[in-house]
């Protein structure tokens, strides 16, 4: 928030208190205003706003819109915009989502809803069953799609690196299609774990084209990061109705970064919206076949089996959004909906109700995935010298077993033998848009599914470095990455033994 290379406006429609429940018509419609590629916003006080609604004109720039209001915390309030056409869109959420927060931040004193996107439409409806107070409507521009057809789709880099985890990485576009340099992270992103994974819908209209993707993404991040105040945008995939993946929360399509997509329960999932509205309508058959290839492959690169159930905690920097008590254990699917933790509607009546059939699918298309670790063993004391016999020399003392990085594979509970292992720190620039992996030391796994690699520790290193072991795909088995672990001060590893560790 504050950051000056957004344009920020604030607009007051003159009488929108009075007005709640007629039409607001200014002279002129809604309109963002100002210059280049980077997202714009502006806020329009509307005052009360209850069941008769209010109708706004929006100029052309205006692509998504955001409710925010102080109270009742229980309102549910719509929204839906006039086509070109002429007819008027479905009515679609536009209260609260449960997403965030980010950075352990408390929830929001106002209450935000779902940001919508508008997609050039000429009016806006708001309604709430129950009155709001100090509504207020956030605007968004994001400037021109970028991508144009699936000839040009085709052609985008996708993200790296490719690991063949489950039934194979699917293909998922690189961030930078979307974000186009122009939307940068807050901060470098912080890293969790993928014991779940959530399924969301942006409740956007499901009439897009493909070429407006991008700029719905962007204005998503852009509402996400100014309007929210999170680190990025929210989820860390979206599937778009053509069975398109896009890399979304910078830090990198491999690792476990945490994103602000289920209050209480960023640090320990992973989440993926579909974009668009689910309440009443099916996803399409593109998009619901993407969304279960990449659950399979993400959770079985980190080891989690896609069936059954899982207890987590409910982190306290989350709870306001949850439907249970901070620290409570929690018990959710491995492929949960979003509403199965928090208090929202998310993902939909539609999709939620294929969520057991998506969860089969997942199970079969990831087999038994490959389970990863990595543990630091402090140094071992030196066993005390015996004492010298008189007049012979005195003994070098005894020196210290050095620490060991000491990773473990294996599939099904079982060790997994003769496996190659890469042992490699985490590199991350311009804030996570940059991650990458340098390989430290390679090995084998032992019999019993292990690897050791002695450790060294240089004196004046200059910082920490998180580590992991990853075990390439090979063997009849996939790819797997272990949590990473925190090494301070900086190793300075042994060439390690080319076999199996004894």
């Amino acid at each position: 928030m504050g950051d000056p290379s957004i344009t920020r406006r604030r607009l007051l429609v003159a009488g929108a208190g009075a007005l709640a429940g007629a039409a607001v018509a200014p002279h002129a419609a809604l309109a963002l205003g100002g210059e280049g590629r980077r997202p714009r916003l502006a806020e329009v006080e509307l005052g009360p706003l209850g069941p008769r609604g209010i109708s706004l004109p929006l100029a052309g720039d205006v692509q998504l819109v955001g409710l925010q209001w102080r109270s009742p915390a229980s309102a549910r309030p719509q929204a839906r915009v006039r086509l070109a056409d002429g007819r008027w869109g479905p009515w679609a959420a536009a209260g609260a989502a449960g997403h965030g927060p980010d950075g352990g931040a408390a929830a929001a004193e106002e209450l935000r809803g779902e940001p919508l996107w508008t997609g050039g439409a000429r009016q806006l409806e708001l309604r709430s069953a129950e009155t709001l107070r100090g509504a207020r409507l956030h605007l968004v521009a994001a400037g021109p799609a970028g991508i144009a057809d699936g000839a040009q789709t085709a052609a985008l880099a996708l993200a790296e690196p490719q690991l063949q985890a489950g039934a194979g990485q699917p293909p998922i576009i690189a961030r930078e299609a979307w974000a186009q340099g122009i939307c940068p992270p807050r901060v470098a992103p912080e890293y969790g774990q993928v014991l779940l994974g959530f399924v969301h819908h942006t409740e956007n209209p499901n009439g897009y084209s493909a070429a407006q993707v991008p700029a719905m993404l962007r204005a998503i991040y852009a509402f996400h990061r100014y309007v929210n105040g999170w680190d990025d945008i929210g989820y860390n995939f979206v599937v778009d109705h053509y069975g398109r993946i896009f890399e979304a929360r910078a830090g990198g399509i491999d690792e476990a970064v945490t994103g602000a997509q289920a209050g209480g329960y960023n640090l320990v999932s992973t989440g993926v919206a579909v974009l668009g509205s689910f309440m009443g309508v099916r996803p399409p058959a593109p998009a619901r076949n993407a969304l279960q290839r990449l659950l399979a492959w993400k959770l079985s690169l980190h080891g989690t089996p896609a069936a059954g159930r899982v207890a987590v905690r409910v982190d306290p920097a989350g709870a306001s959004y949850s439907k249970y008590p901070a620290d409570a254990r929690v018990t959710l699917p491995r492929v949960a909906g979003h509403r199965d933790a928090d208090s929202t509607d998310c993902p939909g009546d539609a999709l939620y109700a294929e969520l057991p059939a998506i969860r089969t699918s997942v199970h079969h298309l990831a087999g038994q995935p490959v389970s990863a670790t990595l543990a630091l063993q402090p140094s071992a004391p030196a066993a005390p010298a015996p004492a010298p016999a008189p007049g012979a020399p005195q003994a070098p003392p005894p020196q210290a077993a050095p620490p060991q990085l000491l990773a473990s594979v294996a599939v099904g509970g079982a060790p997994l033998a003769g496996a190659p292992l890469v042992l490699q720190a985490r590199a991350v620039a311009r804030r996570g848009e940059s991650v990458s992996e340098m390989a430290l030391a390679e090995g084998v796994s032992d019999a019993q599914g292990r690897w050791a690699v002695p450790a060294s520790f240089a004196e004046g290193a200059r910082a920490a470095q998180w580590v992991r072991v990853l075990c390439p795909a090979g063997g009849g088995h996939g790819a797997a990455v272990s949590p990473a672990v925190k090494v301070a001060p900086l190793p300075a590893l042994r060439p390690p033994a080319n076999g199996p560790s004894s």
